[in-house]
């Protein structure tokens, strides 16, 4: 009797390890899609460094440029994983996309540039001409809300130059056709980059300066940290709902932000190869200047909601008209 008991247990206990041991298997092909922004960077990594082998056999890399493209991408599901602002990702889920927030990565990428070393606060930049991309979306964001908590009307105490993307922007500042830009790195650190390492551009275009962090502001008028859940990563249609695939790579985007601020340089090596335009020394700069860090959509909750209750407040459609449910929250 007590043998059949040990051969039983013994089934069970080789039952369990190997389904325990299973893993899903790769599909065919994903598609990876972000901005140009350090949000995307850990996918790159990830894809270098063959953490997607366990995901996927094939994979392919699309860069969106515009709020536009990312929205067509979302629409048509163009993309399994995309780096996409966390607005975003409520507007279209609570449209009835069948989309999912993994995680929240970036907390941290907005400054002003200068060319006045003076300027010290968004305060100090009322009257003046400031170049901006992405109208109405996540830098016109926090800039307006901000302003608005300061006294200042947005549309009224700044000649706000709208442009279609952050190098739009940069080719402004180094034209010196504006003084003042609101970017996102790594825009922020290939001007500065460029205008202190390019002989010819550093004649046409004088100085220009890291200038205010809208994050620090955000924290003073809002009375937080300064921390602000601007961006993370999404999973669309083809992949939500496989939960083996999803934690496969929340485990190793996770890790690959880690690897990312530990490996500044050959990180900026691998985004050169993969988005045109960029090159690496910038970018590892641009790397210790993010407030870059990894939580779960779920870890996120309580930031998130605060975040999208202030849009709310002001705009509701910048969130879908209301706050995504708890199934929004990986």
């Amino acid at each position: 009797m007590i043998k059949k008991i040990l051969l039983v247990l013994s089934m069970f206990f080789l039952l369990f390890v190997s389904v325990a041991g299973a893993q899903a298997a790769p599909l065919e092909k994903i598609t990876i899609a972000g901005p140009m922004a350090v949000v995307t960077y850990p996918m790159l990594a990830m894809l270098e460094n063959g953490k997607f082998d366990k995901i996927a056999k094939t994979v392919e890399v699309r860069i969106w440029q515009n709020p536009d493209q990312l929205r067509a991408m979302i629409l048509g599901n163009e993309a399994d994983f995309l780096a996409v602002p966390t607005n975003v990702a409520s507007m279209f889920y609570n449209k009835g996309i069948n989309l999912r927030l993994l995680n929240v990565s970036v907390w941290g990428i907005l400054h002003m540039v200068s060319r006045d070393d003076n300027i010290k606060t968004l305060a100090d930049f009322k009257g003046k001409e400031i170049a901006m991309p992405f109208k109405g979306d996540m830098p016109d964001i926090v800039f307006s809300q901000i302003a608005s908590r300061r006294g200042l009307d947005p549309k009224k105490d700044f000649k706000i130059r709208y442009v279609s993307n952050p190098m739009d922007a940069v080719q402004l500042l180094i034209l010196r056709r504006v003084d003042h830009a609101l970017l996102a790195e790594p825009a922020v650190s290939m001007v500065l980059y460029k205008t202190k390492n390019h002989k010819l551009i550093k004649i046409v275009a004088p100085d220009l300066y890291r200038s205010v962090d809208l994050q620090k502001e955000w924290g003073e008028v809002f009375q937080t940290d300064g921390d602000i859940p601007q961006a993370g990563i999404a999973a669309l249609k083809s992949v939500n709902g496989n939960d083996e695939i999803v934690e496969i790579f929340q485990k190793e985007y996770r890790a690959a932000i880690d690897w990312c601020l530990a490996n500044p340089e050959e990180t900026g090596r691998i985004v050169e190869k993969h988005i045109k335009g960029l090159k690496a020394a910038p970018i590892a700069t641009a790397l210790g200047a993010t407030n870059l860090k990894f939580k779960t959509a779920a870890e996120s909750k309580e930031k998130l909601v605060h975040f999208f209750s202030i849009l709310s407040d002001s705009e509701p459609k910048k969130i879908g008209g209301k706050l995504p449910d708890d199934s929004f929250y990986h």
